[in-house]
């Protein structure tokens, strides 16, 4: 079991930063890997995203560059998408930072992160 106070500290992270994703992390984790939900919350969101020399909204143009450079991510890309959207960047900056990939990813990875930012903007309000 990871320290509670930096479990915490990453709950109250990620919440601020997607809404209640925290908590969904860790309930679809609870009868399979909760653990693992532990170490994605406490370690990434209570230690990582809370280093000081970068802000929320430079994490998530770095996040999302590295999920689309590893393919396959499209569920965490969609989640990430969100919480970018949450910190202040626009869709233009994000499909910017996309669009900055292409000499480095390649077309077929950047399209799809591409379409799946085309699907995050559809569904939401703004």
């Amino acid at each position: 079991m990871l320290n509670p106070e930096l479990l915490q500290r990453g709950l109250a992270t990620l919440n601020a930063i997607d809404g209640a994703q925290g908590e969904a992390v860790m309930t679809a984790l609870a009868d399979i890997a909760p653990d693992l939900g532990q170490y994605i919350i406490g370690f990434a969101f209570g230690e990582i995203y809370n280093r000081p020399a970068l802000d929320l909204r430079q994490r998530e143009l770095i996040t999302l560059a590295a999920l689309a450079a590893q393919g396959g991510c499209e569920n965490q890309l969609r989640v990430h998408i969100h919480a970018a959207r949450n910190v202040g960047l626009s869709r233009e900056e994000i499909i910017e930072a996309f669009i900055h990939c292409v000499p480095y990813l390649g077309f077929p990875k950047v399209l799809n992160a591409v379409f799946v930012a085309k699907a995050v903007f559809a569904d939401s309000d703004d």
